[in-house]
């Protein structure tokens, strides 16, 4: 199937988000609470006002996955992604690393330098870093329990363009 690519949130999106991360069986209520809360935020405010940019992958009009990235606050250049999401029926298909391509080219036309991504480091979160590995980025800090005893916060980063 072919994957397409969408940057305008609609309304629909809100509660489809939330579908696409609770499939996954990997966040809390909680979590896929703020990923419901940026895109309601992004969709109120309009992506640049809000500082939140989402892009959606499509197959035959379904929403497969959606990536949410903004700018680092006092950087020049800097991004951070926040989300990268695939529904967990679309999974190990390939979506997630077009996704991941696509949100790149789209960082490298708004002149991004650099992307940095953070996650946990609980066994469950284990495939989610060699995604991360698999596609060049590099583990930069690891804060130890960070979000809670045992569970660090380890980030990736990935230059994007090159000075």
């Amino acid at each position: 199937m072919k994957i397409s690519f969408r940057k305008i949130i609609t309304e629909n999106d809100i509660k489809r988000i939330r579908q696409i991360a609770l499939s996954t069986g990997f966040f809390r209520d909680d979590e896929i609470d703020v990923a419901a809360e940026l895109v309601e935020e992004a969709y109120s405010k309009g992506q640049e006002q809000s500082g939140y940019f989402f892009l959606f992958s499509m197959m035959e009009n379904n929403t497969t996955g959606f990536v949410c990235f903004g700018p680092t606050p006092c950087t020049i250049g800097t991004y951070d992604l926040y989300w990268i999401v695939v529904d967990n029926n679309y999974r190990g298909n390939g979506t997630g690393k077009i996704l991941m391509q696509q949100t790149e080219k789209e960082l490298t036309a708004r002149e991004a330098r650099k992307l940095y991504i953070e996650t946990s480091s609980t066994d469950k979160y284990l495939p989610t870093r060699e995604f991360y590995i698999k596609c060049g980025y590099t583990e930069e800090a690891r804060l130890k329990d960070f979000y809670s005893q045992g569970d660090d916060k380890v980030i990736y980063s990935k230059v994007l363009i090159r000075n």
